[in-house]
């Protein structure tokens, strides 16, 4: 933890006054026109909690995108990455009520290893064309299908609580 005058800055919280900004990743894993997507259904306080999701977290100290995206995708799943493709970045302002989060979306089609029950939820593989029907973010219900184009994405999307309000976005 480093502190610059007023500024705090961890590895997966810039804070300025009460201000703070969260790094984190989300990564999906696909293989045969499936992708592996996970129902949180097993932490306390996760404000996930009934909605599928990709695999991912926050920063650890000292980590890149690539190392936090590696790391987490190993933890939640059991498989070893052996190259990730970034997809695009995602902001989403006071997501949880308390702080931004700016998201590095990843893909990954080259990974071994053996599934694991996860100690976030529920792992399975879903048929690409189901995505859509999944209990999601309504965000994500935007994003997945820029998972499948060749750009690039920045996009920034607006919740109100647990309730989307909008998005932008910016390919390149």
């Amino acid at each position: 933890m480093h502190f610059c005058g007023r500024n705090i800055i961890t590895a997966t919280t810039l804070k300025h006054n009460k201000y703070c900004m969260k790094l984190a990743t989300l990564c999906y894993l696909m293989k045969d026109n499936h992708t592996l997507m996970i129902f949180r259904n097993k932490k306390q306080n996760d404000y996930h909690e009934g909605k599928w999701n990709g695999i991912g977290g926050k920063f650890e100290l000292g980590e890149s995108p690539e190392e936090c995206a590696r790391r987490e995708i190993f933890e939640e799943t059991g498989f070893k990455v052996n190259s990730l493709e970034l997809k695009g970045i995602i902001t989403f302002p006071l997501f949880d009520g308390k702080d931004d989060w700016y998201v590095f979306v990843f893909v990954s089609k080259d990974f071994e290893g053996e599934i694991i029950d996860s100690p976030e939820g529920k792992l399975e593989w879903i048929p690409d064309d189901k995505l859509l029907d999944l209990k999601l973010w309504d965000g994500d219900k935007i994003f997945l299908n820029w998972l499948f184009q060749d750009n690039f994405f920045s996009a920034k999307f607006n919740y109100k609580g647990k309730e989307f309000i909008d998005y932008e976005v910016n390919f390149y």
